[in-house]
């Protein structure tokens, strides 16, 4: 399934917990530029890999988390 992304949001890479929180960019069709923390840009194929959409309180916990925040 092809989940639909305006820039803007956050996600993260399932596959690639390590890249941090990304923003995208850009979507077109199922190509989707995401620039994230520790990976920078990067163009997804969201028909091959599927970005998890973050709410707002997954992205407090998120940051808060990488700034040792409790």
């Amino acid at each position: 399934m092809i989940a639909f992304f305006s820039p803007g949001q956050f996600v993260k890479h399932p596959g690639k917990p390590d890249w941090g929180i990304g923003q995208v960019q850009s979507a077109i069709a199922d190509r989707v530029t995401v620039n994230f923390q520790h990976a920078g840009k990067q163009l997804i194929i969201a028909s091959i890999v599927e970005l998890e959409g973050l709410s707002d309180q997954e992205l407090q916990e998120m940051q808060k988390k990488a700034f040792g925040e409790d």
